[in-house]
């Protein structure tokens, strides 16, 4: 199977964890909505504090997912922890950081840019190198289901991660009235960035133009 081939069945199996995951992010913001409405607090303070946990975990499973990746085509474990390296900590910075940060401008809100890696980094980087070694643990003939398992929390985690920091540096409560574009959004901000990390980034680096499952 080829490079390209094999990029295309990866993703297209992959696409229903992000519709779930962001629809599950969206159940878990609208519960947080509703009680903060009730009670006449803002929802600042606590989605900053959940951004902060999810992507966090979200460094952790996406170092772990890209690592497994490697490991399931069978590619020693330097080059499979360089590239989980380099995969988390930037795609996961675009995901959850770079695209909400734009996407707030196109719903005309200021946003404040806030890099975790620069402001907490003894926050950040426990979970970047615990993912790396569950990556790692990973032996060869489990790698599958470590690849499928650890995607599917990536998944969930960062549709979290994405949609926390949207609300929690710009759109707030305004978020609801723009859910439709929110939701697209998210499902780009999601499918992009964590499916180049887990998925395309990782193939891209194996040394076989053919690949066999």
């Amino acid at each position: 199977m080829r490079k390209n081939t094999c990029i295309w069945k990866e993703l297209t199996e992959h696409l229903p964890y992000t519709v779930f995951s962001v629809s599950m992010g969206f159940i878990v913001l609208g519960i947080l909505n509703f009680f903060a409405q009730l009670s006449n607090a803002s929802i600042i303070r606590p989605t900053q504090d959940l951004y902060h946990i999810f992507h966090s975990l979200h460094l952790l499973f996406s170092a772990a997912a890209t690592v497994a990746m490697m490991r399931k085509y069978k590619e020693n474990k330097f080059k499979a922890l360089i590239v989980g390296l380099i995969g988390s900590v930037g795609i996961c910075g675009l995901s959850d950081i770079i695209i909400p940060y734009l996407a707030g401008f196109l719903f005309n809100v200021r946003m404040h840019c806030h890099i975790c890696v620069i402001h907490h980094p003894l926050m950040i980087l426990p979970f970047l190198l615990t993912g790396l070694f569950l990556g790692l643990c990973v032996s060869t003939h489990k790698a599958v289901k470590g690849f499928i398992f650890s995607h599917a929390c990536h998944v969930l985690i960062s549709s979290m991660a994405s949609i926390l920091y949207l609300i929690s540096f710009g759109l707030a409560t305004h978020w609801v009235h723009h859910m439709g574009a929110v939701f697209v959004y998210s499902i780009i901000a999601v499918t992009l960035p964590c499916c180049c990390s887990d998925i395309i980034f990782p193939i891209l680096t194996l040394k076989n133009k053919n690949l066999y499952l």
